[in-house]
């Protein structure tokens, strides 16, 4: 997957309220498209656009949880077929990650879909839901993706990895440790 990084940058925005619906929409097409193959995924909202009211890069992240690794090649076909991009070179042999809207395939991001296992998903559900509750850690998690989406405009890589501190403090208080990626 080779990214032109002009068309790449990382921008956040104000809550979009209809990220809940793009999400739903898109939940069931890949409902749809994997159906035929006897799949059935449990599919959830996670990230910063799962978060009412946070500021966020306008991207919807997907997790699309399956327990049989084995099965996951046969979410290549269909999952694409909706216009995601596979990326095949992941160095993470235990996850698979789609994208759409990628230049030079889209006019820009939309939407991730993150193939994980119930326990590798863990980490960011309780993120999520403690975002949801907790407005106060929410807002102080906004300024920080402010910050550092300025400092790292164009390397995702670092700016996820700034956050990997807030995220573990906050995990940490919820009992739950693990890695972020949103």
């Amino acid at each position: 997957m080779v990214i032109n990084v002009e068309e790449d940058t990382i921008k956040i925005v104000n809550p979009d309220p209809s990220w809940g619906a793009q999400f739903m929409a898109e939940s069931q097409a890949i409902e749809k498209v994997l159906r035929p193959f006897g799949l059935e995924p449990q599919i959830e909202h996670f990230g910063s656009t799962a978060v009412p009211n946070l500021p966020a890069k306008p991207i919807i992240d997907i997790f699309v949880i399956l327990s049989d690794i084995a099965v996951w090649p046969q979410l290549i076909t269909p999952i694409s077929s909706l216009g995601y991009v596979y990326w095949r070179d992941n160095p993470r042999r235990d996850r698979m990650f789609f994208v759409k809207g990628m230049p030079p395939f889209g006019r820009g991001r939309s939407h991730h879909v993150h193939v994980r296992t119930p326990a590798d998903a863990v980490a960011e559900l309780r993120f999520r839901d403690w975002l949801r509750t907790h407005p106060d850690d929410a807002a102080r998690y906004a300024t920080l993706k402010r910050e550092l989406a300025g400092r790292f405009k164009s390397n995702r890589d670092a700016y996820t990895e700034a956050k990997t501190d807030f995220i573990q403090a906050i995990l940490a208080r919820d009992g739950v440790h693990g890695q972020n990626d949103g």
